[in-house]
């Protein structure tokens, strides 16, 4: 509705009309008045009465929720460190010992991550440091879990060489261990040499027997030898058995194996005899380690029961061949 003043000049009432400027000032100072009064509000809601405006309470509580599933993860952490720590003193004092692999140091299990600073984009979002803490923990465990698996990886391909050396290395007697069948003629070591009598080195051990005897291969491995040497070790059989270790046969009268064959250990290979250089029936049995010869002794257990040689034997499988070498060249 339309205002009207009285013009004392005119001595009559006109419309009375606000100016622009006017118009502008007074919606400026209600527009200023209304957020002073919304500041206002805002503070004493906040600051005098406590209380969070709701954006901020709807952010505190997401974040109260993150923050409590960081110290759950943390938790956990805590228990697989724990874990990790039990699974590295057994690798090293138990696993690794056993197969006489040296332990993994503590500076290769805890090395850091070294360098440039890789955590420096938490740092603008993480106050309290927590989520960097969680990051770095994670971190560190992935590493050690890794070096423990490769570990663990090392433990099982020598545990398998181990089980495949097992069976390689010469353990048992060439013969039946029935003390009625043979006697120790001769040791290892050094002797007086029954031909010449001048003390010479016997690379071997002698088992007085019957000719015809079974001879058996002492490990698993395969015939890299086969030979006759009537000056010598007369017909004799050498067994290659891998990882360093050789064994032969000598003064034989039969041999049952070619070259090339897989044998086993207890596979019949031969029968004893007297051929070759020797002074009366003999098994002339020598084992070789990385070239030198070491005492046979060292490798059986003499007082062996014939019924476990016996088991032993009958588990071992036939040579490979299915042709007997009785006469070699």
């Amino acid at each position: 509705m339309p205002k009207y003043i009285f013009n004392k000049e005119t001595l009559s009432y006109e419309e009375y009309t606000r100016s622009g400027k006017l118009k502008i000032a007074k919606g400026i100072l209600l527009f200023a008045g209304s957020v002073a009064v919304a500041v206002l509000y805002i503070w004493i809601y906040t600051s005098v009465l406590g209380y969070d405006l709701p954006k901020t309470a709807l952010l505190k509580k997401t974040n109260d929720r993150l923050n409590s599933r960081l110290e759950l993860l943390n938790r956990e952490l805590d228990a697989d460190a724990g874990y990790l720590a039990s699974l590295q003193e057994r690798d090293n004092g138990i696993y690794r010992s056993v197969f006489g692999m040296s332990e993994i140091p503590p500076e290769v299990r805890n090395a850091g991550f070294g360098g440039v600073d890789r955590y420096a984009y938490l740092e603008a979002i993480d106050r309290t440091g927590l989520l960097k803490r969680t990051e770095v923990r994670i971190d560190v465990l992935t590493k050690k879990a890794y070096v423990q698996t490769n570990s663990f990886d090392e433990i099982e391909s020598v545990a398998k060489k181990a089980s495949e050396m097992a069976v390689c290395i010469p353990s048992v007697p060439p013969i039946n261990p029935d003390k009625d069948t043979y006697r120790l003629s001769s040791s290892f070591g050094y002797r007086s040499d029954p031909f010449t009598g001048r003390t010479k080195r016997h690379t071997g051990m002698d088992f007085a027997c019957k000719i015809g005897n079974e001879v058996h291969a002492t490990a698993n491995g395969t015939v890299e030898t086969v030979r006759s040497d009537s000056y010598g070790y007369g017909k004799y059989v050498i067994i290659d058995h891998g990882f360093g270790y050789k064994t032969r046969y000598a003064h034989l009268s039969r041999i049952d194996v070619k070259v090339g064959d897989k044998v086993t250990r207890g596979t019949p290979i031969a029968l004893s005899g007297n051929s070759g250089r020797s002074s009366g029936p003999h098994l002339h049995y020598e084992v070789i380690y990385k070239d030198n010869y070491v005492n046979p002794l060292n490798f059986m257990d003499l007082n062996m029961s014939v019924s476990e040689y016996s088991q032993l034997v009958g588990k071992a499988a036939a040579p490979s061949s299915s042709d007997a070498v009785n006469n070699p060249a």
